[in-house]
């Protein structure tokens, strides 16, 4: 560890705290209650799903093993999550603006890897000369100059409509353009990284290698140690916030839009019920009466006074 900066020292911490965060998010959402299903068809899993069948149309389908088309969901989900499908649908005025920073930000994230897999190459002995590095190397940094900007102009151009946009005021908190900005300041130092200092990201690849090493990463200059500040805070504050819709996109859809495992006897979805309907409930209304578990509140029905 001799000769670690504090640069990397805050590199190292930003990939434990990203994990943890991610991590506990998910084990959170996993231990929730059973949601509220939507089941809004057609559901991609299903094998009718080119007319919004289900398998309940099947005669005595209880008798049959399920059958899941887990890559025409995989499908369904890549597409939604690389163009924003829904947004597109709904609101494109948002959606000119969002997919560019979303995109680009996908950008951001294969530069990142393919500089990650050239440091690794090297790392493990190849030669700067390679010609697969040389074709990551270069690919990488089409792939992050490209990136910086369209996710530059995505968040300048959410940021102005999110100002002016009448409609979007109830919506729109302080917090919103604080991750804007924040998102704007790293792809902005990104850009001017390649602009000045490293036109090739050849040093930023020599940091990540010096990450994998665990060696000294050389002088880096103050346009790449701010770039490496800004995106390791990013990074370490991404979890704690909604951003990371990026991971609860499958849960929204795969558990929520989506589900529609039947409610059978003995089944999962049965005690999962059962546990949700032993809570007690703490509110009460005029067709309502606080004190009881919900079971006890269905069953004496809407309205009824408890004998």
């Amino acid at each position: 560890m001799c000769g670690i900066s504090w640069v990397q020292i805050l590199s190292y911490l930003t990939f434990v705290i990203f994990a943890v965060g991610i991590a506990s998010k998910v084990i959170k959402i996993y231990a929730l209650p059973i949601h509220l299903r939507w089941e809004l068809y057609p559901i991609p899993h299903e094998k009718a799903f080119s007319y919004g069948g289900s398998y309940f149309e099947e005669v005595d389908w209880w008798k049959r093993p399920r059958e899941k088309n887990f890559l025409n969901f995989v499908k369904f989900l890549f597409i939604e999550i690389l163009f924003v499908r829904v947004l597109y649908h709904n609101n494109r005025k948002m959606w000119h603006l969002s997919f560019p920073l979303h995109f680009g930000l996908y950008m951001v994230i294969g530069w990142l890897v393919l500089l990650f897999l050239a440091a690794l190459l090297l790392a493990l002995g190849l030669s700067n000369e390679n010609g697969f590095i040389l074709f990551l190397q270069g690919l990488a940094t089409v792939l992050g100059v490209v990136g910086f900007v369209l996710a530059a102009v995505g968040c300048v151009g959410l940021i102005i409509r999110r100002a002016t946009a009448e409609e979007l005021q109830g919506y729109t908190a302080p917090i919103d353009y604080f991750n804007l900005i924040f998102i704007l300041a790293v792809v902005v130092s990104g850009f001017i990284v390649w602009l000045f200092p490293d036109p090739h990201f050849l040093t930023t690849r020599g940091y990540i290698k010096s990450l994998i090493t665990f060696s000294d990463a050389g002088p880096l200059g103050p346009g790449i140690t701010l770039h490496i500040t800004l995106f390791s805070l990013f990074i370490i504050y991404l979890p704690f916030t909604h951003m990371s819709h990026f991971v609860m996109k499958y849960f929204l859809w795969d558990k929520v839009l989506f589900e529609d495992d039947p409610n059978v006897r003995g089944g999962a979805v049965e005690s999962r019920v059962a546990k949700v309907l032993n809570y007690k409930q703490t509110w009460s209304a005029p067709h309502m009466h606080a004190g009881g578990t919900w079971s006890e509140t269905a069953s004496r029905g809407v309205g009824n006074e408890e004998k």
